[in-house]
């Protein structure tokens, strides 16, 4: 029997994305982003994210198909992300997701949005041995998960209780006066600067934090240690040594993801870890990530950073799984939720 042959489209925030994918073979991945739009009001605007879908979504589309070299009436299925993201953007995704698989009659499946995290890396490494952990890091969710099954056996151990490790990034490049998105920017400022010039707190790791939250992650207390310093150094009249506060953050961030990453997999006795979400591209999380779970004796599975960011392949990968385990395609009905939880994988 011949591997699925899956569209995916993905509009969850500021990317409209549509990827092809055969079995795990990536055919096309073709990505418009709005970001540019955003970066003058420091953030992403949900109506110009939503607009900006629109406008990219057929030529998109189109690129995708001319990449991938195939005819739609060829699919197997249209996959779409369902949630979680933005209302409006994901409105868009679904509306198009619809109208395609009305059109050829084929099934539709509404997907999660963070479950597509994990299995995109089935296009780069192959199949993943089961079980294993994933830490998703991205703008606006970090969560520890254990997986039995991308496709219907998700486990959310452990999540961010305040701001996601993103966030922070975003809200830490604010304060130093650095660009939006403050991912790039803080993780290019840091390779200029020393990790151990200022002790920042990793949150949520005091015993009394353990016990309640072993697995949960904690970012707005190190966000306001930041301020606090950088306040401190404003007033006596000092210059911020803005490489080495970027630095000093970014290990902190970076500790705690993994230390608790690194607990999960012995808690549970897992001997294989992936990395996912547009956090996981960040240089110095992707590499002390490796050294400790090399010293812990677990294979470590870390996509490209082009994958890693918001795309359709993704989307397309996770139908495929959908689709191998036999689940039923979802119904033309079905609506955008916003919140949905990692462990509904299909809508």
């Amino acid at each position: 029997m011949s591997e699925p042959l899956i569209l995916g489209i993905e509009s969850s925030c500021d990317e409209t994305g549509v990827g092809i994918v055969r079995g795990n073979e990536l055919l096309a991945n073709e990505v418009a982003s709005s970001m540019e739009q955003h970066i003058r009001f420091g953030g992403v605007v949900p109506e110009v994210a939503s607009r900006a879908h629109l406008e990219a979504m057929v030529p998109v589309l189109e690129a995708a198909t001319s990449k991938a070299g195939i005819d739609l009436s060829e699919l197997d299925g249209i996959a779409v992300t369902a949630g979680p993201g933005l209302m409006g953007a994901l409105v868009v995704g679904l509306s198009a997701a619809k109208a395609l698989a009305s059109w050829l009659g084929k099934p539709l499946y509404g997907v999660n949005h963070l479950a597509g995290h994990v299995a995109v890396d089935l296009l780069e490494h192959g199949d993943l041995p089961m079980p294993c952990g994933a830490l998703l890091v991205s703008g606006g969710h970090t969560s520890l998960l254990k997986v039995t099954s991308i496709a219907d056996g998700i486990t959310e151990v452990g999540s961010t209780i305040d701001d996601a490790a993103g966030e922070a990034y975003d809200k830490v490049a604010r304060l130093l006066g650095l660009p939006y998105p403050g991912g790039p920017v803080i993780d290019k400022a840091a390779a200029r600067g020393n990790p151990a010039a200022i002790r920042f707190p990793r949150g949520l790791t005091a015993r009394h934090d353990m016990a309640k939250h072993r697995f949960d992650y904690s970012f707005s207390g190190l966000k306001t240690a930041v301020s606090r310093w950088v306040e401190t150094e404003q007033q006596a009249g000092r210059e911020v040594p803005v490489d080495d506060v970027a630095a000093s953050f970014q290990e902190a961030v970076a500790d705690v993801l993994t230390a608790k990453a690194v607990d999960l997999c012995r808690e549970y006795g897992l001997e294989h870890f992936l990395i996912g979400g547009g956090v996981a591209a960040n240089s110095r999380l992707r590499t002390l990530l490796a050294e400790r779970m090399e010293a812990a004796g677990v294979e470590l599975r870390r996509p490209r950073p082009g994958l890693c960011t918001d795309n359709g392949a993704m989307i397309a990968a996770l139908g495929v799984q959908v689709v191998k385990a036999g689940l039923r395609p979802s119904s033309m009905d079905i609506g955008a939720d916003s919140g949905l939880p990692v462990t509904t994988v299909l809508v």
